[in-house]
């Protein structure tokens, strides 16, 4: 839990220092721009690593339940994360999807939490759901506080393409290799 937590810790904090571009800007002018970047994304990692052997390790601990969801929510899980790693792949690819969801990765990321918050009621998984949910939609206030500029939809449909068999080629990643190998928990079959 302690793992877990502190990746969090890590994860969220890193990500609030580049949200606020004030503190990004003195910490790039101080370092410079590549170190800056090496740094984040060093950091970036050992937050999302802490989390998933945390995560792993208070699951093996025996997790506690805070509910039990109807079975019949996984279905739906498993609807809402094909979706979810639709919007993922859109983050790379200009695309009308892309132009529709204007932060996909993060719309990908609520979509996650909404998906694992209704198949699971433990208390690691609520946790990790409930944080990277409000981590994500912190982060999206943020970029539409600063004005980010906003995707445009290409003259094509080919990053459209890519992003949808991306997403089906990630979502199949994650269904039968990533969450029964890595996770320890088969979500197929």
């Amino acid at each position: 839990m302690i793992l877990m937590l502190a990746g969090l810790v890590l994860f969220v904090a890193i990500h609030l220092v580049s949200a606020r571009r004030s503190l990004r800007a003195a910490a790039i002018g101080r370092l410079g721009k590549g170190p800056y970047q090496a740094i984040h994304g060093v950091l970036a990692a050992a937050g999302v690593l802490l989390i998933a052997y945390g995560y792993g390790d208070w699951r093996a601990a025996g997790p506690a339940q805070l509910y039990v969801p109807p079975v019949g929510l996984r279905h739906l899980a498993l609807l809402l994360m094909l979706l979810a790693c639709i919007s993922a792949v859109a983050q790379f690819a200009p695309s009308h999807i892309k132009a529709r969801l204007k932060f996909p990765f993060l719309v990908a990321v609520k979509i996650w939490a909404l998906a694992h918050l209704l198949a699971n009621g433990d208390a690691a998984t609520v946790t990790l759901a409930l944080v990277m949910l409000g981590w994500a939609v912190m982060m999206r206030i943020t970029a539409k506080r600063r004005g980010d500029p906003l995707p445009l939809a290409p003259a094509g449909w080919g990053g459209d393409i890519v992003a949808v068999i991306g997403g089906v080629v990630l979502y199949a990643a994650l269904a039968f290799w990533f969450h029964p190998y890595i996770v320890g928990v088969p979500v197929m079959g």
